[in-house]
């Protein structure tokens, strides 16, 4: 059997030797396309991933090699190529130009403009797949990466470096969460480049998060990738890993970014539908063999490197949704085994009025108080402890006409907890203002104010404190263990405000 490969290096030699560096193209010709997936003779030193391109400009990717034929994902228009048309291969894996340019834009998996700002300029190529940095460059996560919601910060801590799934139902508010984490990032005295990838969503939901961040400071250290749901599944595919090389660009430069997958079921998906196209196997919930491999070696990007590799790093928040809270099915068992934990987020809570709504039992940072600074650290340790108790006792209270004192005083301290926790949307705080919350509920400070005007009174106290008492909360604002001392201007703090609270 003749093999194409040898005749073509040898040519290549040969024409080498006598008139420089010379490079033989390897084209094929269009067998068919379906929906988008191009079948393709001739392209017998094509490899996997490689960027090929048709005759009338269209751009793809090499997704499948078979004996006779290369199967190939378009990246433009899906009708424009057709049966007999001609293609090369570029010997370039696929990859997205990414500069600072790119901060405060919006842009496809390919870093198109889509906000018909000025064109961007060119930048440094960077891979869309790449292998993860391996342990020796690593460090263990050990800075926070604060999210400004109370819950989080004090129960779920998230460390820069760490990949924390965020999941639940739809409409149960996993986007907002991770909203309010990149609104918080503007505190810091240099922002964490943030990366949003929209996978799948409609166009009006990405433009209202867009605006959003615009309003709030956070579009200018914010990038975002959108491949909406009208969008082709390659694009829907490609959008992740996109994020991901934006990412590892600022990583290079030893920055610390923060980026969203939203969401990866969608993701899921678009590989599902590619992959039954290319008549792979189907298997559980007829999603290829492969799918756990496809996400695992995107979330495994998301690294804390040392100061000999530069110090940077990539938080990850993945986002998978769930239906009917199934947390068993496939796609969410896949992901919760790859991340760091997860933010679980229940449809009953949510629709209790208790926002954002955490299920504290099944929500777990596998970092936990490593990422934690000492002063929050001081104030909700027995946090979590009291609201698991609080949540098995008041289901058992129920049933129940009456109850002890020392229940009854559980309960009342459990209500509180649960009350001060509740955030609104696009609030987040600082740590400082997150630990005098925490500390006037926990201290018992606060538990002769009436549960429904916590809201209320918690607004109040934050602006009584920033404008009478500054140096107490320069001091929350140190990282360090709370001194006895310090306790105690918190505790005349607060009960100054209360004799002023109505």
């Amino acid at each position: 059997m003749i093999d194409n490969n040898k005749i073509i290096g040898t040519l290549e030699k040969i024409l080498t030797a006598y008139g420089g560096d010379v490079k033989i193209q390897n084209v094929g010709t269009v067998i068919k396309n379906t929906d988008g997936v191009i079948t393709a003779s001739g392209l017998s030193r094509a490899i996997m991933g490689e960027k090929v391109i048709f005759e009338d400009g269209n751009a793809g990717t090499v997704l499948n090699l078979d004996e006779e034929s290369v199967s190939i994902i378009l990246l433009g228009e899906t009708s424009s190529v057709k049966e007999g048309d001609t293609l090369k291969t570029t010997g370039k894996m696929l990859s997205i130009e990414v500069s600072e340019e790119l901060l405060g834009r919006v842009i496809d998996p390919l870093g198109n403009p889509q906000d018909n700002k000025p064109k961007i300029k060119k930048g440094k190529n960077m891979p869309l797949e790449k292998i993860a940095a391996g342990v020796v460059d690593r460090e263990p996560v050990s800075t926070p990466l604060k999210t400004g919601i109370k819950a989080i910060d004090s129960m779920i801590p998230i460390g820069r470096g760490q990949r924390e799934l965020i999941i639940g139902d739809r409409q149960t508010g996993k986007t907002a969460i991770a909203i309010d984490s990149i609104i918080n990032q503007k505190f810091n005295k240099k922002p964490v480049v943030c990366v949003y990838v929209a996978i799948g969503q409609k166009k009006s939901t990405i433009a209202q998060v867009i605006d959003r961040l615009n309003s709030e400071g956070a579009g200018s250290y914010t990038i975002v990738v959108s491949a909406s749901a009208s969008d082709s599944a390659a694009l829907q595919y490609l959008a992740p890993y996109s994020g991901c090389a934006i990412a590892e660009y600022f990583l290079d430069k030893g920055r610390d970014v923060l980026i969203v997958y939203d969401d990866l079921t969608k993701h899921a998906w678009a590989y599902r539908q590619i992959s039954l196209v290319l008549k792979r196997p189907a298997g559980r919930e007829a999603y290829p063999g492969d799918i756990f491999y496809l996400h695992s070696k995107l979330l495994e990007r998301s690294v804390k490197l040392n100061k000999e590799n530069g110090g940077g790093s990539i938080t990850a928040l993945p986002i998978i949704e769930t239906q009917a809270n199934d947390i068993s099915a496939y796609i969410p068992t896949n992901v919760i085994s790859i991340t760091d934990g997860q933010i679980y987020l229940q449809t009953d809570l949510f629709n209790a009025g208790i926002r954002p709504a955490i299920n504290v039992g099944q929500s777990v940072s596998r970092v936990g108080g490593a990422a934690q600074t000492q002063t929050i650290k001081s104030v909700s340790n027995k946090l979590r402890l009291e609201l698991a108790q609080y949540n098995s006792v008041a289901a058992f209270a129920q049933f129940g006409s009456e109850v002890d004192p020392a229940t009854q005083k559980q309960l009342d301290r459990g209500r509180r907890l649960t009350e001060i926790l509740k955030q609104p949307q696009y609030f987040p705080l600082t740590e400082n203002l997150e630990v005098l919350s925490i500390y006037a509920v926990t201290s018992g400070l606060m538990d002769d104010i009436p549960v429904d005007s916590f809201h209320r009174f918690e607004k109040d106290l934050h602006s009584f404190a920033k404008k009478n008492y500054p140096k107490v909360l320069e001091t929350l604002s140190a990282g360090d263990r709370p001194t006895e001392q310090a306790l105690k201007q918190i505790s005349k703090l607060i009960d100054e405000f209360k004799k002023r609270f109505q």
